[in-house]
């Protein structure tokens, strides 16, 4: 084996959003973190345990991807609802001596059997989304740690093997289990009713955990113990490979996905998608992620002075609108360039974007449509209706090397089936549902054999015009990762605010006729301004989701910020 919205999606995606999340109310508001020594390196992940795990790491010479290993391997035992070993993933990583930026792919893959009716039911109609979610269909190649091992083979410096030793040791010994969640598996999401979901959760006098309740796991454990030994095999060849393709073959919608699926897996290494924005130069990773969404919001930006309207009512005005300039495209376009045309030069044209930004008025007009870039294709409007789970870690070492990754399982849980001690992801889910239009025109996103959906991950790197480092960020969040990265890069690059205070900014998601937001955290003045430009914000429907880290390069040294919003931390060693 070889490693090397329309209106409504956006808005029934965001609604699916609000229901799977766990209560805001356990996000509590948190300082700064401090900055660290110049040479030490940080670490920004969305649970402690998994901070510490990198910090141990980076303290023991270990560079920044080895950290992520760590990382990671201790989110899918303490963030399951979010990310783990079944799942997939993309990472922007930027290598400090040579100053480049490489892209890296571990997004799930289709069984080669799946056609674009792969998700219809006997009725010949699209299946829906809750019943596709908990289907053996909804269940990817997992790609993370495919991923994660070729990235370590190429940038870094500890055994591979060496790297899941805390991992091992909260799964076998316990773990206090973490508020969120402890809410996710109370939830009224369906993955946390699943059988396995069920069971795992329960403890022996029938409740449910709780926050703070000591939990082990020791088929994690065991898992985690074969990969260190075994590396990707260890999941996608013999006995796991096993237990996930039966555990997929069976339910009223069962998969057709193969061994042979499994073992064929490849992880991708690209160089980052990198554009020029105001003084500096923002990369991504390419198509099929949400990289491409990201900087084209930025090149239209680039034609208007939001920079000169610092968190006042004309900024966050342009902001929405270059975001709904932004949705119309993503959603009519983006896909696997493997398997189709992605017209990424053409919406990154800087006279493409200059028209595009043309098109913001004074006031807000009625839902932009899709433009017509160099090299579009004829497509259908999209019918994909993605889910709001994820996690996402920043990390940089010693040498300046820095990491930005974001992980995920799909929805709460994954598909809720578990696994050797995890759960299985359901990102086939992000497909579009739906084959075509009324008017026959292919969707972009349609289910194909082999190929990955498109993902609104969008990981980003900051660098100057010497491509030194200036700063990373990256959210979960669904559809709005791309609301909520702009947003942060417009905090740090146009207004000028330490990567903690852009976090902190109100969310605001634009699409269509759709203004979702923290509308509370918007001052009265912002408020009455927006809405003398015919910009009315809707409280809820996932606004409140983010889960934002980041880290900036300051002349004090390392800078970094968590997303109050959630149970994240930035750490220096």
């Amino acid at each position: 084996m070889k490693f090397r919205t329309p209106l409504a999606s956006l808005v029934l995606a965001a609604l699916l959003a609000a229901c799977a999340a766990p209560p805001p109310a356990l996000a509590r508001p948190k300082p700064a973190a401090p900055a660290a020594a110049k040479t030490g390196g940080m670490v920004a992940a969305a649970n402690p345990m998994a901070v510490e795990a990198g910090l141990k790491v980076l303290r023991a010479g270990g560079t920044a991807v080895d950290a992520a290993v760590a990382v990671q391997a201790v989110l899918g035992l303490v963030e399951p609802q979010s990310s783990g070993l079944g799942g997939g993933a993309f990472m922007t990583y930027y290598d400090a001596a040579t100053r480049k930026v490489t892209a890296y792919n571990g997004r799930e893959t289709a069984p080669k059997t799946a056609t674009d009716r792969w998700f219809y039911g006997e009725n010949g109609q699209p299946l829906g989304k809750g019943v596709a979610i908990l289907s053996g269909r909804s269940t990817g190649v997992p790609g993370a740690v495919a991923m994660l091992h070729l990235a370590q083979s190429e940038h870094g410096k500890a055994a591979w093997k060496d790297l899941f030793g805390e991992a091992e040791r909260l799964a076998d010994g316990g773990f206090p289990v973490p508020a969120r969640m402890a809410a996710a598996a109370a939830s009224r999401a369906p993955q946390a009713g699943a059988p396995d979901a069920v069971a795992y959760f329960t403890k022996p006098d029938g409740s449910r955990v709780k926050a703070g309740d000591i939990m082990k796991n020791p088929a994690y454990a065991a898992t985690v113990r074969r990969i260190a030994a075994e590396g990707p095999k260890a999941l996608l060849e013999g006995q796991i490979a096993e237990q996930i393709v039966a555990k997929v073959r069976v339910g009223p919608y069962p998969s057709t996905l193969t061994l042979e699926d499994m073992k064929a897996y490849e992880p991708k290494a690209t160089p980052g998608l990198c554009r020029p924005y105001r003084v500096y130069v923002v990369c991504a990773p390419p198509a099929p992620s949400g990289g491409p969404a990201v900087l084209e919001a930025l090149g239209i930006l680039q034609h208007t002075a939001i920079d000169k309207h610092r968190n006042d009512a004309e900024g966050w005005y342009l902001f929405s609108q270059a975001s709904r300039l932004m949705y119309a495209d993503r959603d009519r376009y983006m896909a696997d360039p493997d398997f189709v045309v992605v017209p990424t030069e053409g919406l990154l044209d800087p006279s493409y974007v200059a028209e595009r930004a043309k098109l913001i008025g004074p006031t807000a007009g009625p839902p932009p449509e899709p433009g017509k870039p160099r090299g579009a294709p004829v497509r259908a409007a999209d019918r994909t209706l993605e889910p709001a789970g994820t996690s996402h870690m920043v990390i940089a070492d010693k040498w300046g090397n820095v990491v930005s990754m974001t992980t995920t399982v799909e929805s709460i849980f994954g598909s809720g089936r578990m696994v050797g001690g995890f759960f299985l992801n359901n990102q086939l889910t992000d497909f579009s549902l739906g084959a075509t239009e009324r008017d026959g025109a292919p969707a972009a996103n349609a289910v194909a054999g082999g190929k990955r959906p498109r993902s609104s991950m969008a990981p980003a790197i900051v660098l100057d015009r010497q491509n030194r480092f200036v700063a990373a960020i990256g959210s979960p969040g669904g559809p709005s990762i791309l609301a909520y990265n702009l947003k942060t890069l417009v905090g740090i690059i146009d207004w000028k605010m330490p990567v903690q205070e852009a976090i902190d900014l109100p969310n605001l998601i634009a699409g269509g006729n759709f203004y979702a937001a923290e509308v509370e955290k918007f001052s009265p003045e912002v408020r009455a301004g927006l809405e003398a430009k015919g910009l009315k914000l809707q409280s809820g429907f996932g606004a409140e989701g983010s889960g934002l880290h980041g880290i900036e390069a300051t002349p004090q040294g390392l800078r970094g910020g968590a997303d109050p919003r959630r149970e994240g931390v930035a750490k220096a060693p």
